[in-house]
């Protein structure tokens, strides 16, 4: 399993609309596959941050399967233009320790 991680900044004032504009987005990524759950934390120092989290079956998954699908066109369209900064993605792998 990977996890994808991404600090969404969403431009202040933004953040209802974003959540509106987000429900609508997560209906792309559930429908992919490879696709596992996701969770959209909100900040609560910063009002305007949010984390996203979704768990991928495979890292290509993430990147070619969804990335490059035409899904993907329809994910950026209601989400990116949110975002001031444009956010990192990272993808993590648990270690298997205990």
């Amino acid at each position: 399993m990977i996890l994808e991680q991404a600090v969404l900044d969403v431009t202040p004032g933004k953040q209802q609309e974003f959540e509106l504009a987000f429900e609508q987005a997560q209906n792309i990524i559930m429908s992919k596959k490879g696709y596992i759950s996701h969770c959209l934390q909100k900040c609560i120092e910063k009002d305007n941050r949010y984390l996203l989290m979704v768990q991928w079956q495979t890292l290509e998954d993430h990147t070619i399967g969804f990335r490059q699908s035409p899904d993907y066109k329809k994910w950026k369209a209601l989400l990116h233009h949110f975002y001031q900064p444009f956010p990192e993605v990272a993808h993590y792998q648990a270690l298997g320790l205990k």
